[in-house]
């Protein structure tokens, strides 16, 4: 019998909600199977064709930021057990790399992003879709240290962005997709019950996908 298809897990929520550590905790807590995680920045649009200075405008926190086309036919490839050429953005010249990354399809897909539950198409293709909920004063601090740590950034800098563009992005955008999830995880990867209850799901659907496949 035809073999059934991979299954997609959608994690989101705002910037510094824990998003990436609840996507990695399922990860982890799956090591002997077949199991991949795609990231929606991967998919900001191609810029090439931007002068330096117009593609320093971009807002990375609007939907019209991302080549959700291209996403959505990786998926789709996926689903289909086909090998899929993964975009690399590079965010010095903030446009996408020549570089590209060969992605093997699995049986489980962890699909994480800001605005994946925004796309109807998108949110049609998940068979699990979980939100990140975290305070705006929690998130801020957590952007702070992560762009001053990690990327070098003023604290200065951070704040202006975050106020005039991440965080009116986020109620805007972001905010308004916590209707279509499935479960809503308060404070992420801290929340270890919420990630245990997550885990005991994945498995369950995890099993029941691998028996349907074995029939």
């Amino acid at each position: 019998m035809a073999k059934s298809k991979p299954i997609i897990i959608g994690v989101t929520g705002g910037s510094g909600s824990g998003k990436t550590s609840v996507s990695r905790s399922i990860y982890n807590n799956f090591p002997n199977h077949s199991i991949m995680m795609l990231e929606q920045d991967s998919y900001y649009k191609d810029q090439s064709h931007l002068a330096f200075e117009e593609r320093l405008k971009t807002n990375y926190d609007h939907p019209f930021a991302f080549d959700t086309d291209l996403l959505i036919e990786h998926l789709s490839k996926l689903l289909s057990y086909q090998t899929i050429e993964k975009p690399v953005y590079d965010y010095v010249n903030h446009t996408r790399s020549q570089e590209v990354i060969i992605q093997e399809p699995k049986e489980v897909i962890i699909l994480e992003g800001i605005l994946i539950l925004e796309d109807e198409r998108l949110r049609d293709l998940m068979d699990i879709k979980l939100y990140v909920d975290t305070d705006d004063d929690i998130r801020i601090i957590r952007r702070i240290k992560r762009d001053m740590d990690e990327r070098g950034r003023t604290l200065d800098s951070v704040i202006e962005q975050y106020l005039s563009v991440v965080k009116p992005m986020y109620h805007m955008f972001i905010e308004p997709t916590k209707r279509y999830a499935d479960v809503i995880v308060p404070e992420g990867g801290e929340n270890a019950v919420a990630i245990d209850l997550i885990n005991t799901k994945v498995e369950k659907v995890l099993t029941e996908h691998l028996r349907e496949g074995a029939k």
